[in-house]
């Protein structure tokens, strides 16, 4: 069993499910309206320990009904939360979640704690990232915080991965440098290199430019068609499962906690970890919402 630290954000969500995106000035209603829980950090958690993970928190929310609500959800999922600061002065992170009829999503993010705690909060947590196999992170929080926890980490011989989403115009390179598996869709990509992604040919330019920065392994996600993956001169396209999608909010967070639960260290099983990446996110796009929709080990391998 992995044991899985995550370095990231907790949101609490609220969904709308719509006919149709609303255009500019348009009012329109609602068909469904619900709060879960959500945050990329939290979701990334959440598919590790459901999974099968040992999973543990780095990260902060608010003292705040939000809070209260999201430290509860993720107690009842067995995800150690020591690493979890409580900000008197900062409310917990929040999103607003659209979900059109056709799946797709627009999100709105308030960050609120995600953004607050520091790279001292995660050095408290030394002894947590030295005990780990992996440390994940995405940019739903402070990047010096994970800078740090990367820094701990590969001192220590735990790898790291990065999901860098949302996308930052400029990624710090002394981020990159501690970096040994980045998981970025094509946008992504196409922003941290500058290199448009239209096939398998630019997707291998993209990643010997992330080799180039000392990235290991590079996995770029392509939606439907499942994950390029480039490490140690080995690459292809390990395909997605084809499934009738309602709500793709967290499938990207759910493929990275999946994978991370059974991926080896010196990544020797990488196709596989895919796979079952795949499998799950193929799993979560088919319900609604996004800690709700995230599956659990025994569906993963039916």
């Amino acid at each position: 069993m992995n044991t899985i630290t995550v370095v990231g954000s907790i949101n609490l969500d609220t969904n709308l499910r719509v006919d149709h995106m609303p255009k500019p000035g348009e009012t329109i209603h609602t068909k469904e309206l619900y709060t879960a829980g959500g945050g990329k950090g939290a979701n990334q958690a959440v598919a590790a320990k459901r999974a099968g993970a040992k999973t543990n928190f780095i990260g902060a929310i608010g003292n705040d009904a939000a809070g209260t609500v999201m430290k509860e959800l993720l107690s009842e999922e067995e995800i150690e939360l020591t690493g979890v600061q409580v900000l008197e002065n900062h409310v917990t992170g929040q999103a607003f979640i659209t979900v059109d009829e056709t799946g797709e999503n627009n999100i709105i993010i308030h960050s609120g704690a995600n953004d607050a705690f520091t790279a001292e909060d995660v050095l408290a947590q030394r002894e947590l990232i030295e005990a780990s196999d992996f440390v994940i992170a995405q940019f739903e929080s402070a990047v010096e915080s994970t800078i740090q926890a990367f820094e701990i980490a590969q001192a220590a011989g735990v790898k790291t991965i990065l999901n860098p989403a949302p996308a930052l115009a400029k990624v710090p390179e002394k981020l990159l440098k501690v970096t040994d598996m980045i998981v970025p869709n094509e946008t992504e990509t196409e922003i941290l290199t500058g290199i448009t992604i239209t096939d398998e040919a630019s997707m291998t330019e993209a990643a010997n430019q992330l080799h180039d920065l000392g990235i290991a392994v590079v996995i770029i996600t392509v939606g439907s068609k499942g994950a390029f993956y480039h490490f140690d001169g080995k690459s292809g396209i390990v395909p997605a499962m084809k499934v009738k999608a309602v709500d793709t909010t967290a499938a990207g967070d759910t493929f990275i906690g999946a994978l991370s639960s059974i991926l080896k260290k010196d990544f020797s099983n990488l196709v596989e970890a895919i796979t079952f990446g795949n499998h799950a996110s193929a799993i979560t796009v088919q319900r609604f919402g996004a800690q709700p929709s995230i599956p659990y080990q025994n569906e993963i391998e039916k």
